[in-house]
C-alpha cells in the first residue's frame, strides 16, 4: 500500500501540475472501503490491495471509460495536453518509485553508515556438505577473490555480481591453485527456493565467521567446561576446526556423544581452570576440554548447542579489519542513489534471465503472498531491513510498470511515444482493445503467481 500510494501520487501531482482534472485517486482496487470528494478529487481505499489507480479526465486507462471520445478535448483533459506533458505524467508514478527508494537508501546510509567486512581479509569460506554452493564446487577453505573478473571489495558483493545476465563465473583460489567454477542451469532457482523455505541466515551454507566464541551462556555446557567469550576452537575430538559453522555441525552431529574440545585462549586472559594444558607459545595457551552428554543436551535459550554463538561485532573487526565511513547527507543521498542503480541493475538483469529462459519463473518470481513473506523476515530482522526491502520492492514495481505492457504505464508510453514520432494519434479502438488485452494478461499473471505463491506454503 505504501508504494501503490507513492507510485500513483507521482501520476496525481504531474496531472496537477499540468492542470488536468483527476476525478478519482485510488489506492487499493474495488470493493470500495472508504472515500471522500475533496474539490473535484474523489479519494478512495480500496479492500484490494494489488494496486491502484489514478482517474484523469481525458484518458483511456483502467476503468475503460470512453465516454469523454464523444465530446470535444476540453482544456483539462489529458488528451488535450502536448504530448510531451502527457509523457511526464505517465512516467511520474515510476519515477516517484525510484525516488522513494533513494530516499530511503540514503535514510539507511545516513543513520547506520558504511560498514562492510573487505572482501580481501577472508582468507578462507565455511561450505557445508550438502548445500547449494557445495553443488556448485565450492569446498571449505577457498577464498573466493573474483566474480566475472571483478574483484570484490566486500563479501556480500558475491550474491549481487553472480545475477549476470547469462550466468557467473566465480573466481577461486584453492591452496595456492586459480579455479574457475561456472554458474550451471537452475542454479539461481535453487538459490532463491533454499532462501524462501529457511529463517537460517546461513541457508544457502557459505559462511566466513571464525571459531572464536562470540558469547558463552553463563552455567551453560560451554561455561561449565571451562570455555570463555574470545577463545578459539581449533579441534573436536582431533578434527581440526577454522570455522564457527563447521563446529556447530560437528555438535549437532554428536547426538549426545562426549565431545573432546580443542581451544586456544591468550595468555593475557585468565586460564582455564580445571581442564587440561596443551601447549603454551606465542602469547596462546592451547587447552583441552571434554563436554559430556548431559552438558550437550541442556543447552537451550538463544545460544547454539553447547552454550555459545559465534562472533560479536568486536571479534569479527579484530578478525577481519570491518571498514566503517560515517557519511553526510550528501555522501549519503549519493549512495542512495547509487544503491538504488545498482538494485535496479539487479531487477533488470533478473527479468532479462526470466525472459530468456534461464532461470524459471516459477521458482525465482514470487506474488503478493510471498511479498508478505519476505517483508515479515525482514521486519523480524529490524526496521533497517523492512525499510530496504521496502526500497528494493518499489524499485521493482517502477521497472515492471515501465514495461511495455498495454494497461501498464510503459505501454501507454508507447502510445505516447508512437504518437509524438508520428504526429497521429492511435485509433481509440486500438487503445482500448489493447488496455483490455493488457488487463487479462495482468489478471492472468496475477492469479498465477498467487497460485504459485499457494502451492508453495
Amino acid at each position: 500500500m505504501i508504494l501503490v500510494f507513492v507510485h500513483e501520487l507521482g501520476h496525481f501531482l504531474a496531472a496537477r501540475f499540468f492542470g488536468m482534472r483527476v476525478d478519482k485517486f485510488s489506492v487499493g482496487f474495488p470493493p470500495r472501503i472508504v472515500g471522500k470528494k475533496i474539490g473535484e478529487t474523489e479519494y478512495v481505499v480500496g479492500a484490494t490491495p494489488l494496486g491502484g489507480y489514478v482517474k484523469i479526465a481525458g484518458m483511456v486507462d483502467e476503468s475503460m471509460d470512453t465516454d469523454f471520445a464523444e465530446s470535444e478535448p476540453q482544456p483539462w483533459e489529458f488528451r488535450s495536453k502536448p504530448v510531451w506533458q502527457r509523457i511526464i505524467v505517465i512516467t511520474a508514478g515510476v519515477v516517484f518509485n525510484f525516488i522513494l527508494a533513494a530516499v530511503i537508501l540514503a535514510g539507511l546510509r545516513f543513520s547506520n553508515g558504511d560498514v562492510f567486512v573487505p572482501a580481501e581479509n577472508i582468507q578462507g569460506i565455511h561450505v557445508r556438505e550438502g548445500s547449494v554452493f557445495h553443488d556448485l564446487g565450492l569446498r571449505t577453505g577457498d577464498q573466493i577473490v573474483a566474480v566475472n573478473g571483478n574483484p570484490l571489495e566486500r563479501f556480500e558483493d558475491i550474491f549481487t555480481q553472480a545475477i549476470a545476465p547469462n550466468g557467473f563465473v566465480l573466481n577461486i583460489d584453492r591452496d595456492g591453485e586459480h579455479i574457475d567454477i561456472r554458474e550451471p542451469d537452475g542454479f539461481l532457482g535453487r538459490v532463491t527456493e533454499e532462501l524462501r523455505n529457511s529463517d537460517d541466515p546461513n541457508a544457502l551454507g557459505l559462511s566466513y565467521i571464525t571459531s572464536v566464541l562470540g558469547g558463552v551462556l553463563p552455567n551453560g555446557p560451554a561455561a561449565r567446561a571451562g570455555l570463555e567469550r574470545g577463545d578459539r576452537i581449533v579441534a573436536i575430538d582431533g578434527r581440526s576446526i577454522r570455522y564457527f559453522a563447521e563446529m556447530r555441525e560437528l555438535i549437532m552431529a554428536s547426538e549426545g556423544r562426549s565431545l573432546t574440545v580443542n581451544f586456544v585462549r591468550p595468555d593475557s586472559m585468565d586460564g582455564a581452570a580445571g581442564v587440561e594444558v596443551v601447549s603454551t607459545g606465542d602469547g596462546l595457551t592451547e587447552y583441552r576440554t571434554t563436554l559430556t552428554p548431559e552438558q550437550i543436551q541442556t543447552a537451550g535459550g538463544e545460544f547454539f548447542g553447547i552454550g555459545v554463538h559465534d562472533a560479536d561485532a568486536e571479534i569479527i573487526e579484530r578478525e577481519f579489519g570491518i571498514v566503517r565511513r560515517d557519511l553526510n547527507l550528501g555522501e549519503a543521498a549519493v549512495a542512495g542513489v547509487r544503491e538504488t542503480w545498482r538494485y535496479g541493475s539487479l531487477v533488470v538483469t533478473s527479468l532479462y534471465r526470466v525472459i530468456s529462459g534461464r532461470d524459471s519463473v516459477r521458482q525465482t518470481m514470487g506474488g503478493p503472498i510471498e511479498i508478505g513473506r519476505q517483508t515479515g523476515r525482514a521486519l523480524q530482522q529490524g526496521l533497517g531491513e523492512f525499510w530496504r526491502i521496502v526500497a528494493f520492492l518499489s524499485i521493482t514495481l517502477g521497472i515492471v510498470n515501465i514495461l511495455p505492457v498495454p494497461a501498464l504505464d510503459g505501454g501507454h508510453l508507447v502510445f505516447l511515444l508512437y504518437e509524438g514520432i508520428t504526429r497521429r494519434e492511435p485509433s481509440l479502438r486500438v487503445r482500448v482493445a489493447m488496455q483490455n488485452i493488457g488487463m487479462f494478461v495482468l489478471l492472468a499473471f496475477m492469479a498465477f503467481m498467487v497460485i504459485n505463491d499457494i502451492l508453495r506454503l
